[in-house]
């Protein structure tokens, strides 16, 4: 049995229909002008689950980025600081050479030598105290200088040894981005009253800084001892202690920039994947609008046809 048609019917289901026709329209030309699929989350629930999950890795990869870009400076500069105590130990081992030919010289020019390993010893000491961002590069974690001189000359060692400063780059690598005061630069080994402890038998000290070995050498020259063979070698060990931290720096500098190659790629691997997910194709969008545009033109155009009531129509 078909059911009667009535002028109400044809009105409200062809209203419902161009209501439809206007929604997609609405819809296409919003998306057009945000240039956005999903705008809220019912419009594609799956799709922002995914688009949530990748700005939580934006989120990380940018953090692991400004945590390399950190580590960056902090190795730039304990490199820097290497570089100048490796010419500074070099300039002094050259003096202490010269200084060791004590027959051939006198006491000014013995005098001169001294003077300048005891210049050098303060410009290591600057050195050594280098900073980042207030911080001493080699003082581990601690806030304080890494070495403070003392009233009896010596030098004494303020930072942490094993506090390592860390960074993480990525979620498995963490790069220690510091340096050991302690091993690079020495410690004196001090009396409860602040002078080194020496070997009584043999008065050479149980342990010693390369700043206050440089002031020993310059003491020892400007007496005319040119016996100095065990000082020049204690300064060899400090060389060797550098350029072997000098090694170690290089290759976690490499490791870092390397994490930042790294993240700079993911970055964009992350806003392609967050585009693919969010992004609408704007020349898609574009037809289909025109597409819907017709259509709802057409079903006007029908409507206004079919529609055409007249008094009869309203008193059957």
């Amino acid at each position: 049995m078909i059911g009667r048609v009535t002028q109400l019917g044809l009105q409200r289901a062809s209203l419902t229909h161009l209501q439809g026709n206007l929604a997609e329209m609405a819809d296409l030309q919003h998306r057009l002008t945000t240039g956005k699929v999903i705008t809220k989350p019912s419009d594609d629930p799956a799709g922002t689950v995914d688009a949530m999950q990748v700005r939580s890795d934006q989120r990380a990869t940018a953090q692991y980025t400004r945590n390399a870009a950190d580590g960056d400076a902090w190795l730039t500069t304990v490199d820097s600081a290497l570089g100048q105590t490796l010419g500074d130990l070099h300039r002094a081992r050259d003096l202490t050479v010269r200084g060791a030919n004590a027959g051939a010289l006198g006491p000014s020019s013995r005098s001169a030598i001294a003077t300048e390993l005891r210049a050098t010893a303060d410009s290591l000491l600057q050195t050594a105290n280098t900073t980042y961002l207030g911080r001493s590069v080699f003082a581990g974690t601690s806030t304080q200088a890494a070495f403070v001189r003392g009233p009896e000359g010596t030098v004494t060692f303020t930072g942490r040894p094993g506090a390592e400063v860390l960074r993480r780059v990525s979620d498995t690598t963490e790069v220690r981005v510091d340096a050991a005061g302690s091993e690079v630069f020495g410690q004196d080994v001090l009396n409860a009253d602040g002078t080194l402890v020496r070997d009584p038998a043999t008065g050479v000290p149980a342990g010693m800084s390369v700043f206050t070995l440089l002031g020993e050498i310059a003491n020892r020259i400007e007496a005319g001892d040119g016996d100095i063979g065990d000082s020049l070698a204690a300064l060899d060990q400090r060389l060797s202690a550098v350029l072997a931290e000098v090694g170690s720096v290089g290759s976690r500098h490499g490791q870092v920039l390397q994490a930042q190659d790294a993240l700079a790629s993911r970055e964009v691997a992350l806003a392609n994947r967050l585009s693919a997910v969010e992004d609408a194709d704007l020349a898609e969008t574009i037809v289909d609008l025109q597409l819907q545009e017709v259509s709802y033109q057409a079903a006007l155009g029908a409507t206004s046809r079919v529609l055409q009531p007249s008094l009869l129509d309203f008193l059957r």
